[in-house]
């Protein structure tokens, strides 16, 4: 059960300093990234600018602290794929397995109802054994949140002198009608989401 003190926003251009704080330890110490190289605030700021055009950019936090974030992007740039969307999300270290990321991802499926979002899709690394860069938690949260895994892809990512595999796992909201529906921006409901916050 998460905290109740945890409040869920909409990330702003001026949280890029405490979000890329949390980025960075994935970075540097994980294979949950397969970046190499710690983005500057600059790079991070333009990341949440062109991710927030058209999606939710979510930040979670507690007494003004930002215990982590989360966000929805494009799941491939041609147009028919606009119903679906790519799911990330980055908690700090020391707030995990506190709900927290459940809360969020509950949010960001609300939102993604609401544009016309039908297939949510993760994209999550994978170790061939036990590994300490790279711990099954995100695949065990994802399950458990009611993703299922869709494809593996095998020894697509090299980080820390170990071959990774990847996989896609997936959550279809509903029924997918004909016709469908159009896509609706986020910063369209973005007054209505600041109501209901």
């Amino acid at each position: 059960m998460p905290d109740t003190d945890i409040k869920i926003r909409i990330a702003e251009l001026s949280d890029a300093p405490e979000l890329l704080n949390i980025y960075q330890y994935y970075v540097k110490n994980t294979a949950i990234t397969f970046e190499y190289d710690i983005p500057s605030n600059k790079e991070f700021e333009d990341r949440i600018r062109t991710i927030s055009h058209d999606y939710p950019y979510l930040v979670a936090y507690k007494a003004n602290k930002i215990l982590g974030y989360a966000y929805l992007n494009a799941f491939h740039p041609r147009a028919a794929y606009i119903w679906a969307a790519e799911i990330s999300i980055y908690l700090a270290p020391n707030v995990q397995h506190k709900g927290i990321g459940t809360l969020m991802y509950k949010e960001l499926e609300k939102i993604a109802l609401k544009q016309n979002i039908l297939n949510i899709n993760a994209c999550i690394s994978l170790p061939k054994q036990n590994d300490v860069h790279l711990p099954m938690t995100s695949i065990n949260f994802h399950k458990k949140n009611g993703f299922k895994e869709v494809a593996h892809f095998h020894d697509v990512g090299y980080k820390f002198n170990t071959w990774f595999d990847m996989i896609w796992m997936e959550k279809n909201q509903k029924n997918h009608p004909i016709p469908m529906n159009a896509f609706i921006p986020f910063p369209q409901l973005r007054d209505s989401f600041l109501l209901n916050s």
